[in-house]
């Protein structure tokens, strides 16, 4: 054979397997991009939903507050002699809870005691001349001048013993502000840690509070507005602790509206018999919002709000998204009404799962 032919038929050889090799490795990537853009199925596990009965009700969170409390200070200023309950005990109504150094105090009271006894004895005997001129006036034994004179200056007398009598109830009083009594039955919640301290009128030293009941201040809608009555009984928890009362009720539903939030202002009784609650603290009320009816129980781990509240249910090789209203929210288990029944909805829904998606049930 021709030596030139020979090389012309193995170059053609050559470019054919290159060809070849070319259009072999473009069909290998069009079939990996093919892949990568349709994913197979995704693996969902499903989990059943129940039907319960439940009523429309709306959660609210508000801050716990004392019935009552005060900060206290002395009505006249001193120096702090002694405290007499500790911080965090529990007082009663008028119990002393500190006392000012009462020896000026003291000697005030004792120098109008001596003042008032002094006016006293001067009224008596001005009184008595008075009444002996009067008697002898109408005998002629004294002039009218006379028995004028000794009743003026027995009206006197009186006038000086009841500014006595007035000085000395002043002293008196002023000493009893010398003695710090609690104005309502509660707790001390704070107090100065030593005696000794020179104090001045109305410097506040203590803080009062009462602690049972509690009072849950929120804000509510118009239409939570319209159900809530007085005297309504609602369920309060509270947010960190978890204790709960079904015994709350609405003490106050304000008919006007906050200026910054337009919702209503409502005050909720919260009973805290052994001090179960906290105060300044969260607390949730759970505010009925209409008759019982029929939902569906499923949990929490199936629910997604992305975008709004909803599930997932499969059909088929897909999976639907349903929306679903959220009526009662708990840690393991939640309450939904949905438009539409369910029997399992898919559990541990992905976060990039969507509505008509390709699924597998696991």
């Amino acid at each position: 054979m021709n030596r030139k032919l020979v090389i012309s038929l193995a170059a053609g050889a050559a470019a054919v397997a290159a060809v070849v090799a070319l259009s072999t490795g473009a069909k290998a990537k069009a079939a990996v991009d093919l892949a990568a853009n349709n994913p197979g199925p995704s693996p969902v596990t499903l989990t059943k939903v129940s039907t319960v009965k439940s009523a429309p009700r709306e959660e609210i969170t508000g801050a716990l507050q004392p019935a009552k409390a005060l900060q206290l200070g002395f009505e006249v200023g001193g120096r702090l002699a002694r405290i007499l309950v500790r911080k965090g005990a529990t007082v009663g109504e008028g119990q002393i809870i500190a006392q000012l150094d009462p020896e000026m105090a003291d000697a005030q009271v004792q120098q109008a005691e001596a003042a008032a006894n002094a006016a006293q004895a001067q009224f008596a005997m001005a009184d008595d001349v008075a009444r002996r001129n009067a008697e002898l006036q109408k005998a002629g034994s004294v002039s009218d001048l006379q028995a004028k004179n000794s009743a003026s200056a027995a009206a006197a007398a009186a006038a000086q013993f009841q500014a006595a009598r007035a000085q000395l109830a002043q002293a008196r009083a002023a000493r009893r502000r010398h003695d710090l009594k609690a104005p309502f039955a509660g707790v001390l919640i704070d107090a100065p840690d030593q005696v000794g301290a020179t104090v001045a009128t109305g410097a506040a030293l203590f803080t009062l509070e009462q602690l049972d009941p509690l009072v849950l201040k929120l804000t509510v809608s118009d239409t939570a507005r319209e159900v809530l009555k007085i005297g309504t009984k609602l369920r309060v928890e509270s947010v960190g602790s978890g204790v709960a009362t079904e015994e709350a009720w609405v003490r106050a539903v304000i008919p006007s509206a906050d200026p910054a939030t337009r919702r209503i202002p409502v005050e909720v009784v919260v009973p805290n018999k052994g001090s179960l609650f906290t105060a300044h603290t969260l607390a949730r009320a759970v505010l009925p919002m209409g008759s019982v009816e029929d939902a569906l129980s499923v949990p929490a781990s199936a629910l997604s709000s992305q975008g709004g509240d909803h599930v997932y249910v499969v059909a088929g090789e897909s999976v639907r998204r349903i929306p679903v209203q959220v009526l009662e929210r708990g840690a393991e288990k939640i309450v939904v009404k949905a438009t539409q029944p369910m029997d399992q909805v898919v559990n541990y829904p992905a976060p990039d799962l969507v509505d008509g998606a390709r699924v597998s049930v696991k």
